[in-house]
C-alpha cells in the first residue's frame, strides 16, 4: 500500500475546501435575490456584494492561491 505524500493530500484538502466554500457562496448568492415584497426596496446590493465576492473567489480558485 502506498503512502500519500504530505503535498498531494494539501492539494486535495484545498481543493475540497475551495469547492464547499463556491458551494456555499452560490447558495447565499441565490438566497440574496430580491423575492419578498419587503426586500425588493432593497435593490440589487446584498446580491451584488455576494456576486462580487464570488467573482473575487473564483478567480483566486482558478489561480490556485486558495
Amino acid at each position: 500500500m502506498r503512502a500519500i505524500s504530505p503535498k498531494r493530500l494539501r492539494d486535495t484538502f484545498y481543493l475540497c475546501l475551495s469547492t464547499i466554500l463556491l458551494i456555499i457562496l452560490i447558495l447565499l448568492l441565490i438566497g440574496a435575490l430580491p423575492a419578498w415584497p419587503y426586500s425588493r426596496g432593497w435593490g440589487y446590493y446584498p446580491t451584488g456584494g455576494l456576486g462580487l465576492i464570488l467573482v473575487i473567489v473564483i478567480i483566486l480558485a482558478l489561480l490556485g492561491t486558495i
